[in-house]
């Protein structure tokens, strides 16, 4: 008897996880017209987390689409930024145009393929990001991890370069939006986090 109560305990659960991890869907138009926001600083205040020291470059702000989303743990910065989302605005954020985009997330890096004609590679690069998040605290850590596909989620915080303690591990964030490849990452500090 404890144990048919266990196995339907294990299939409700499982079963909620499964609902809960669902992509979101909107229908077709852009859900997130908006281009980012960011204000470049002059000399800000420095961000310690355990282990780095951090260094914002700009004040950031922007509403977007969850395209892809990727958790790391054993790389060279996951202590640091334990999640990567690929994030679209603008026509990046239209089902309909996002239906002819095959998007993936690996090593840190945002793939997108086209499979049809519904938006050139040139809107593709200037209306999406994947953006490497560093959550300010505990609480922002926990909203992120509930993140799911699809959903249009609101980061607000500082566009940073962070280099380790023992100044072995260093990395930068872009600075623009029009960028592509290696290097055109955001490095995103999170102090808050909205679903709309």
């Amino acid at each position: 008897m404890l144990r048919k109560a266990l196995l339907l305990l294990l299939v409700l659960v499982g079963g909620l996880h499964t609902l809960a991890g669902r992509p979101v869907t909107h229908g077709p138009g852009q859900v997130a017209p908006a281009d980012p926001e960011q204000e470049l600083l002059q000399g800000g205040p420095t961000l310690h987390r355990e282990g780095w020291v951090i260094t914002p470059r700009a004040s950031y702000w922007l509403e977007a689409r969850v395209l892809a989303l990727a958790g790391y743990r054993f790389d060279g910065i996951a202590d640091l930024s334990p999640l990567d989302l690929a994030l679209g605005w603008g026509p990046m954020s239209d089902e309909a145009v996002l239906a002819s985009v095959a998007i993936s997330q690996s090593a840190r890096f945002y793939y997108w393929r086209l499979q049809g004609p519904a938006i050139s590679r040139r809107d593709i690069e200037r209306h999406s990001a994947n953006v490497h998040l560093i959550p300010a605290g505990p609480a922002v850590a926990r909203q992120l991890e509930r993140l799911r596909l699809g959903q249009v989620v609101g980061l607000q915080g500082y566009l940073v370069d962070a280099t380790s303690a023992d100044g072995r591990r260093m990395a930068k964030t872009s600075l623009r939006r029009d960028d592509s490849g290696a290097g055109a990452c955001e490095l995103l500090w999170v102090e808050s986090v909205w679903l709309r």
